[in-house]
């Protein structure tokens, strides 16, 4: 989770706050030319990073702005982390996920060639269907995870996560050269639109609002193109990262800060920022590139084998399958598994110990849970303690804490199906 450190200057006391985890803490010696300097450096950071077409919008609504992949995004606004994770589960959030690589991928051999790049089965989607699946590398290690969408308008619909925008753009570009020097007709458009995510409970009835088209047809994973709030060439796929119903609308940027601004207008609908986000999906069980997964780790050790579509795997023409597929039925040394426990909250780089204090893996992610009101986690241990209900332990602070391996997801998911 993104964190906002920020040193403020208290008038000329030379005494400064420093927002942090516990709130604002007085911080002494905080000397004027410091400060400026401070807030040069600032200034300085803030203009190399990039901005989404919500940025100015974000500021003027209280977003405390953070780097994040080298964007500039809001962690959260005026309202608490807590209450905006909660608002989410009760009622609907705008999140701002314009900083995400959105491709669009067209020719005849569209589908061949996403295929040589991810583990799932694309040819088997039905038009304007799409899933989650994985960039993997020849190794079976996970480039990134992706949403692609096969549309019925003659090409697929990619978003991938920014963090690995640079990396993945030059892989399908590198894969493209490939296959176009064979003869295959492909080609690649990276978009330059705006993308929000409306999640919560009541995302559906708010946005029906604005929509000609009824909001019930449109399922899970599932996408159309529609003119939202008077708003044309939207594309809106019901689908999130916070384990609630909700939709991803790409938004022309020039109409992005209209149609928030329209979707604000109704009481159930409210901002949210990185540090909700964060929390929202890890309690939803869902990884975050390069905390929970990475170039490392394989689909079947990140507990993801559902991914890899039945054809793909008896065809084995997947980056790494040679090395992933075994694996199923082999299992693995290690295993991505939800952890739940009391005490000190667990963070990431948490040693888990066995009952006999053995180190059997290490924590990728973990917060406080503000629905269970108990500390949940994700990590990889040893394959013999990945059982649900296993008693295990965590070391935070040198001292050890019971914990228990719990499946996931921690919240039950509200996914819309029909």
């Amino acid at each position: 989770m993104m964190w906002a450190r920020l040193i403020v200057g208290a008038g000329g006391s030379g005494v400064g706050l420093r927002a942090s985890r516990g709130g604002l803490q007085r911080v002494a010696g905080a000397a004027c030319a410091g400060r400026r300097q401070q807030q040069r450096r600032a200034s300085s950071t803030e203009a190399a990073l990039r901005k989404t077409p919500l940025f100015d919008f974000h500021k003027e609504h209280g977003g405390k702005m953070v780097e994040f992949a080298g964007w500039s995004m809001p962690v959260q606004y005026r309202d608490s982390h807590l209450a905006s994770h909660v608002h989410t589960r009760e009622h609907c959030s705008i999140f701002d996920v314009s900083h995400m690589l959105q491709t669009k991928v067209h020719g005849k051999d569209r589908v061949k060639f996403m295929e040589s790049l991810v583990v799932a089965d694309v040819e088997e989607l039905k038009d304007n269907q799409g899933t989650l699946s994985l960039f993997t590398n020849e190794k079976g290690g996970i480039i990134d995870d992706l949403i692609v969408t096969k549309t019925d308008q003659g090409y697929l619909y990619v978003v991938s996560n920014a963090g690995c925008a640079d990396k993945d753009s030059a892989h399908m570009k590198a894969r493209l050269a490939e296959l176009k020097a064979a003869g295959l007709d492909v080609e690649l458009e990276f978009l330059d639109e705006a993308l929000i995510a409306l999640q919560g409970p009541s995302a559906s009835q708010v946005l029906q609002k604005g929509l000609k088209d009824d909001l019930s047809k449109l399922t899970f994973m599932t996408s159309t193109l529609a003119s939202v709030f008077g708003v044309p060439d939207c594309r809106v796929t019901r689908c999130g990262y916070t384990g609630e119903d909700g939709v991803e609308i790409s938004v022309p940027r020039s109409r992005i800060v209209e149609l928030t601004e329209k979707l604000l207008t109704n009481s159930e609908v409210k901002l949210a920022g990185l540090g909700a986000r964060d929390s929202l999906r890890l309690e939803a069980g869902l990884c975050l590139y390069g905390n929970d997964i990475d170039e490392s780790t394989t689909p079947v050790e990140a507990s993801l084998v559902w991914t890899i579509g039945k054809r793909r795997r008896q065809t084995k023409d997947f980056p790494g399958a040679d090395i992933v597929i075994p694996q199923i039925k082999a299992k693995t040394a290690r295993k991505r598994v939800g952890l739940v426990s009391t005490g000190p909250p667990v963070r990431q780089h948490t040693a888990i110990l066995s009952p006999d204090g053995q180190v059997i893996g290490e924590v990728t992610s973990g917060c406080p849970s503000p629905c269970l009101k108990k500390n949940i986690a994700m990590g990889y241990v040893d394959a013999t303690f990945a059982k649900n209900g296993t008693a295990i332990q965590v070391e935070i602070r040198k001292k050890t804490q019971p914990a228990t391996v719990s499946k996931m997801p921690f919240v039950p998911t509200n996914y819309f199906f029909g």
